[in-house]
């Protein structure tokens, strides 16, 4: 006889259109700023089902955005729906649109996904062709102006849980360190390559 897996109440995703997604929202929220957001949303993706599990794991993708109305940052829900996996590198389509009826004033600043097995942004993660444009948004209720990102979430073996957050427009890569972003590199070029400061590294 067989069995009906449950599905997992974290993901909420439906097809638009060929290859383009939308999820639902909120899954998590609101915070104060995106580093609390990161610290709450990598313990939240990378404990997913196969989020964890080296080269045989399974990427999970999410939009981040902020709503101007209550100046405050959500996670949508989750995506597993999978892209073209290259050897052991994994990917996850990254959705382009959100249904989050409580938070219509909602700004989309980027996407959210986990790596199973690597700490590191990819080179495709950081190329110009999948650079969100445009890269900051003036929000006129708030007099923010806010920058486009793209967060990356990984648990080491030991169960630390690492972000990392890409700039898209000042093009720094950051990590999460004691709950701040800190600078730890720059991406030199339109393919993505990444050098790393003087001193920094993909852990402390």
């Amino acid at each position: 006889m067989a069995s009906c897996s449950t599905p997992n109440p974290n993901v909420r995703v439906r097809e638009l259109r060929e290859n383009q997604l939308e999820v639902t929202g909120p899954l998590a929220g609101p915070f104060k700023s995106t580093a609390e957001l990161a610290g709450n949303a990598c313990e939240l993706m990378t404990g997913q089902p196969g989020a964890s599990s080296g080269e045989y794991g399974m990427e999970y993708c999410a939009l981040v955005y902020y709503s101007s109305a209550e100046d405050a940052f959500y996670l949508s829900h989750l995506s597993d729906i999978q892209g073209k996996a290259t050897g052991k590198n994994k990917s996850c389509l990254m959705p382009v649109s959100l249904d989050d009826p409580q938070h219509l004033d909602a700004i989309i600043l980027g996407g959210g996904h986990s790596h199973p097995h690597n700490r590191r942004f990819s080179g495709q993660d950081m190329s110009e062709a999948r650079r969100w444009v445009p890269t900051r948004i003036a929000d006129s209720r708030t007099g923010k102006v806010l920058h486009r990102e793209l967060l990356l979430f990984y648990r080491e073996k030991a169960g630390e849980c690492r972000a990392y957050k890409y700039d898209y427009a000042d093009r720094t890569v950051n990590a999460l360190r004691g709950g701040v972003w800190v600078p730890i590199g720059q991406v030199v070029n339109d393919a993505g390559k990444i050098e790393l400061y003087e001193g920094q590294d993909w852990t402390p």
